[in-house]
């Protein structure tokens, strides 16, 4: 049985452009917040989302599904595919998952 405390953990990571796992959280998340810091975009991926989606939020405040090359949660943490918000080739993204 579970203790009742949701965990959170925050932190960055540099894109690749190419799939990487961030597996620094720990915890198969439930959902996970991004910050571009590069591009000032944002996306979401929730656990009701399809695998390789999530929402993502550019500069211009349109907001739009992405529905391949996205977010997948693995065992201890998450995928990100090669999308440019969430991985783009040497940007700095920053991210919360919460469990």
């Amino acid at each position: 049985m579970g203790s009742g405390v949701n965990r959170s953990f925050s932190g960055s990571y540099r894109g690749t452009g190419a799939q990487q796992d961030i597996k620094t959280p720990g915890f198969r998340p439930k959902r996970v917040v991004f910050f571009n810091e590069t591009d000032l975009s944002t996306a979401e991926w929730r656990d009701t989302m399809a695998d390789a989606s999530f929402f993502q939020r550019v500069t211009a405040g349109t907001l739009s599904l992405v529905t391949t090359q996205g977010v997948t949660p693995l065992a201890a943490g998450f995928r990100v595919g090669t999308n440019a918000t969430v991985n783009g080739s040497a940007k700095k993204i920053h991210f919360v998952a919460y469990e």
